[in-house]
């Protein structure tokens, strides 16, 4: 048998319910006997049950994270933040590979309604606004990604738009003129993509010049490498090219690297993502830097209000900051500092 309130509460001669207080964190307990329980609590090794305290609540303490592709770098660094925001509440968090397939989505959302889980952060690619503003049940629901903006769900995610035009400025600054776009697709509109390539063509219709587009059906290594080769095969290929996510860039480093060019030297390459392979490719990889843990915070936090206040508050939308990550794919690399000279001993 494990270690009960009530023990604890013999061991530090205060009541049951001054050692519940102190488990459940409430504030209104003074200093000294807060001291004395929890010297109980570790003296005893107490651990509390939360099969028991979850049943109370009405919750199984468990969150499904659901997410297109786990062996996407991406997807892989959000799911860890997600299960450290989410031990902060000593939640359990299962995960669910959906590869954007409707079915597999809205199965996710009946493991809510059926109540094996307390609620569902989802990025979604399949499923629109009119099927989530259906949903009969109020169990929490967090959106992340491009799919649904000012749906019927909170929704977490960063301003794309600007972020790319962030990305395509700092090309054009460094005095590149073709500027190639990398990642766009066809058939799509909604999502990270169609998102992507505004913020691009913003940036270059601010300085008159033409768009230039390479298309491709998955955001891989393998598609960018594709669509870089196709780049390169035009009359006048690009001296920079902005790709929608740092796999797209990976792959189109190595086709401009297996065609005789440098990078940057002859054409400068920017990803956006900021997963950790870039951070050590040759050359390293421009990209611009989501801020995961935030994301993945903030998400928790949201479900956590939802659980909290209930299903009367409306959507929240929360947009998470990024930041530029300047490295040798546009910068070039910076020269080793010589060694000082000086007698040998």
């Amino acid at each position: 048998m494990g270690v009960s309130l009530r023990d604890v509460a013999v061991l530090a001669g205060v009541s049951v319910k001054t050692v519940s207080n102190v488990v459940n964190g409430y504030a209104h307990v003074s200093a000294e006997t807060r001291a004395k329980v929890e010297q109980a609590l570790s003296q005893l090794a107490y651990r509390p049950n939360l099969s028991a305290r979850n049943l109370r609540l009405g919750r199984t303490g468990v969150i499904a994270l659901a997410l297109p592709d786990l062996t996407a770098p991406y997807f892989a660094e959000l799911s860890r933040f997600v299960i450290d925001a989410a031990a902060e509440h000593k939640w359990i968090v299962v995960i669910e590979q959906t590869d954007g397939i409707l079915d597999r989505e809205r199965r996710v959302l009946d493991g809510v309604r059926d109540h094996l889980v307390d609620g569902v952060i989802l990025s979604p690619l399949a499923i629109g606004v009119e099927e989530l503003a259906a949903r009969t049940d109020a169990a929490a629901l967090v959106l992340l990604g491009e799919r649904i903006h000012d749906g019927p769900a909170d929704h977490v995610a960063i301003d794309n738009v600007r972020a790319a035009r962030d990305i395509t400025d700092h090309l054009l600054a460094l005095g590149r003129r073709r500027v190639a776009a990398l990642g766009a697709q066809d058939n799509t509109a909604s999502g990270t993509a169609p998102l992507r390539l505004a913020g691009y063509a913003a940036a270059m219709a601010a300085h008159g010049l033409p768009q230039r587009l390479a298309k491709v059906e998955r955001f891989s290594r393998a598609e960018g490498a594709a669509a870089m080769s196709r780049l390169l095969a035009a009359p006048e290929p690009p001296d920079a090219v902005f790709c929608f996510n740092d796999l797209l860039a990976l792959g189109a480093m190595r086709a401009i690297l297996a065609a005789g060019l440098r990078v940057p030297e002859d054409i400068a390459v920017a990803g956006l993502d900021d997963i950790e392979d870039g951070r050590f490719s040759t050359p390293t990889l421009t990209t611009l830097a989501q801020d995961k843990a935030e994301l993945a915070r903030a998400a928790v936090r949201l479900l956590r209000r939802r659980f909290d206040e209930g299903p009367g508050r409306p959507p929240q939308e929360v947009t998470v900051g990024y930041r530029l990550e300047v490295r040798e794919s546009t910068a070039g690399r910076v020269p080793a500092r010589a060694a000082p000279s000086g007698p040998r001993h």
